[in-house]
């Protein structure tokens, strides 16, 4: 077998040669030694290059070893593929596009949450459990937790429960009992604990900063940018801006409308009429123009993937040169900008578009709060914005045109409650956020923008990173459908082929009634997750048949592609804008995962700020609802958006049994409880590391009070500082067979 050598060229005709011999079976069930033999390699430097083409072979997981050592694909032996999701109680999950398969304790076989593994079906009581085989690559290698010593050294908890074991400290810096720590693992001994290195110190355990630092460092987020990225920035943020080659927008009415502690602001908006119709101007800023492709700016945008937004802070996709300084479109101040003009009628359909590059400046640094007051007829705020004042009410007009257009064809319009969450120096507060008139204004023409975009650059047939947002699977929709059936709410749709009119007819029917609620929450469970993609699938939550994010270049890197291509196409440069059809497919899958982390990360800091806030308000009670259920209780939400588990035990007592198909937690004394239901509970405890928080039912409290189902109330938390926790028991890995893992470097999905 000819061609092993040291070249890139030579290497790649290797592997090759290698594939089609496992797939023509020559080299099937054969150990190394023996498929040198057979490929006629004879040669000391020739069989070293055969070894690490294997190997290469093994960690991209094409192929294995049996039990003897030999050689196979995965299919020989029936294996599958899916990643481990560990469940911090022992067993797992084996995650497949195909269905999730249960792994028990005994089969995990020293496999870890997060691990790429192959499995063996294993049949079980219901058909659906499995057995690791081997790990393919490792999915964590950087963990974060608190350390506790020990005679021998030490132990580090992760924080992540699902993780599922301790790790053994065998080297790196040196910390003390209950500091929390970033850990880089260095070993996966067999029968043993994994081992690995304090890589940081992050602070105490309990105190906030050093939770939400772990936090960061768990999700792998990047705080500092590189010298090379931030040299390029300072450089792009000098140039001066000039209307060459541009369409100078700067006597226009522009206007931006924001949040009040927003510091980038990425689109802005104009309206004029032309006739019975609107002229809208959606004005985005011009990032590409600063953010060549390829460079180190460049780079490390495309490795963000998109700004990470928490309440102390902002991890920014690009450097604030940019973001909050030379793209941010600043009140007074001249900007580059992508502007796409939409003619609207009176039925909210775009009968002209066009998009051009454009200097614009800002009239107005407007907020949600003061154009939502224009919009009430506050008399001061009228007063103090006179010259924009008509233009809101215009707005306000066009944005209802385009409302009522989106729910004719079906639109699905959520009513997700958010929180808002601010410090104020050492405090902490938590409060629902108001979606206003203004919110839903700038939302009604950002998405317009977006689908007009989208159909641009379809309808050249150019590549697009489209926003896709599936239908609901048959088996979603028809839980969904049987849940609505338990709660009364009539089903006139089909499981096989649901529409978006059919869900928002079922919101329709629930408007005005309690029911409203538990629907909302159960929709938003059955539906898919949107996601970046170079094929068109649609939009199913908006009912829109072409969509893409083209609003927030500054924040989401897809977003920065799509400008990318619009500009090449408007200047004429279509194969150029081609090219980027390659590019588009791997952008997707990383933007689609770089938005879950960011997602991740954003919700374990607000539930961690929650968690401390309600702190300061143990003892206390508060109106609730009930948001959902686990097999130790149920989970109640407050009015603010904090979310606690209240056990059975923390209920009036009865034998209560969760009714899974209709969700509902039933007792055999008559306690009911659905997704909805309002009940009065107080606080009895908060666990920072854990970011859990413990309610009992007000009613019961007395009852509790001076039990283990009731915690203590603590005292209230002054600043940020907080307690160790008390160490917990290290489990050592007992009676595992390990698996077996391919060595080398972990794959970096793209």
């Amino acid at each position: 077998m000819a061609g092993f050598g040291h070249t890139e060229r030579r290497n790649m005709t290797a592997v090759q040669k290698l594939r089609e011999g496992f797939r023509e079976g020559r080299y099937q069930y054969k150990k190394e030694n023996e498929i040198c033999r057979l490929a006629g390699v004879s040669a000391k430097a020739e069989r070293a290059a055969l070894s690490s083409l294997l190997k290469e072979l093994e960690e991209a997981g094409e192929v294995v070893r049996d039990e003897r050592g030999r050689f196979v694909t995965p299919e020989k032996l029936g294996l599958v593929r899916g990643r481990v999701q560990g469940s911090g109680r022992g067993f797992a999950f084996l995650v497949r596009e195909e269905g999730d398969l249960f792994l028990p304790p005994h089969s995990l076989h020293g496999a870890l949450h997060g691990d790429e593994v192959f499995a063996r079906i294993a049949g079980g009581a219901r058909g659906d459990e499995a057995e690791v085989y081997s790990v393919i690559s490792r999915g964590v290698r950087l963990l974060t937790g608190t350390y506790y010593p020990e005679k021998r050294g030490g132990i580090v908890e992760s924080d992540d429960r699902r993780y599922g074991t301790p790790v053994r400290i065998v080297g790196g810096l040196r910390a003390a009992a209950g500091e929390k720590v970033a850990v880089k693992l260095t070993a996966f001994p067999e029968d043993k604990l994994p081992e690995g290195e304090i890589a940081e110190i992050l602070g105490r355990s309990g105190e906030l900063d050093a939770e939400e630092e772990a936090i960061i460092r768990a999700k792998q987020l990047p705080a500092e940018f590189p010298k090379k990225a931030l040299a390029e920035a300072k450089k792009a943020a000098a140039q001066p801006v000039t209307a060459e080659g541009r369409r100078d927008l700067r006597g226009k009415i522009v206007i931006t409308i924001d949040g009040e502690d927003s510091r980038d602001f990425d689109d802005a908006v104009s309206l004029e009429r032309a006739g019975e119709n609107f002229l809208l101007g959606v004005h985005i800023a011009d990032v590409s123009h600063y953010v060549k492709r390829g460079g180190a700016l460049d780079n490390e945008a495309y490795a963000r993937g998109t700004s990470v937004y928490f309440p102390d802070r902002v991890l920014p996709m690009l450097p604030e040169e940019l973001s909050n300084g030379a793209c941010s479109l600043n009140e007074g101040e001249d900007r580059y900008a992508l502007s796409c003009f939409m003619e609207v009628n009176g039925r909210g359909e775009v009968v002209r578009s066009e998009l051009c590059e454009s200097v614009i400046r800002s009239r107005n640094r407007m907020t949600y709060t003061k154009v939502a007051a224009i919009l009430a007829g506050d008399a001061e705020t009228v007063a103090e914005y006179a010259d924009i004042a008509p233009l809101c009410t215009d707005m306000a007009k066009l944005s209802r045109i385009l409302e009522e257009a989106r729910a004719k064809r079906g639109g699905i319009d959520l009513d997700v409650r958010e929180a808002h969450i601010f410090c104020e120096g050492e405090e902490v507060k938590v409060e629902a956020r108001e979606r206003n008139a203004a919110h839903r204004l700038i939302e009604a023409f950002m998405i317009l923008a977006n689908e007009t975009v989208a159909r641009f650059l379809e309808g050249k047939g150019l590549p697009c990173l489209f926003r896709v947002h599936e239908k609901p699977s048959e088996e979603k929709a028809s839980a969904f459908a049987a849940y609505l059936r338990g709660l009364g709410v009539p089903v006139r749709f089909s499981a096989e082929n649901v529409l978006p009119s059919d869900y928002a007819k079922v919101l329709s029917s629930a408007e005005g009634s309690g029911a409203r609620t538990v629907v909302n929450r159960v929709m938003l469970r059955s539906m898919m997750k949107a996601r970046y993609c170079e094929e068109n699938f649609g939009h199913f939550g908006l009912a829109s048949k072409c969509y893409c994010h083209f609003t927030s270049p500054i924040r989401r890197y897809p977003d920065l592609v799509v400008h990318r291509v619009v500009k090449a196409a408007l200047h004429g440069r279509e194969e150029e804008a081609e090219k980027f059809a390659s590019f588009v497919k791997s952008a997707g899958l990383r933007c689609s995962e770089t938005e879950r982390r960011a997602e991740e990360a954003e919700r374990d800091v607000d539930d961690l700020y929650k968690t401390w806030y309600m702190r300061s308000h143990i003892g206390e009670a508060f109106p609730a609802c009930v948001s959902g259920f686990s097999g130790a209780g149920m989970f109640v939400e407050l009015e603010n958006t904090v979310e606690g588990l209240l056990p059975s035990e923390g209920l009036p007592p009865d034998d209560y049994e969760l009714d899974a198909e209709r969700s509902v937690l039933c007792g055999a004394r008559g306690g009911r409880y659905a997704i909805g239901d309002k009940l009065s509970v107080v606080c009895v405890g908060c666990d920072v590391g854990q970011r859990r928080v413990s309610f009992v039912a007000e009613s019961e409290l007395s009852r509790l009070r001076g039990s283990s189902a009731a915690a203590r109330p603590a005292p209230p938390a002054k600043g940020k500082k907080g307690r160790a926790q008390p160490r917990p028991k290290a489990e050592k890995a007992k009676g595992r067979r390990p698996a077996k893992v391919g060595k080398g470097k972990r794959r970096r999905k793209k």
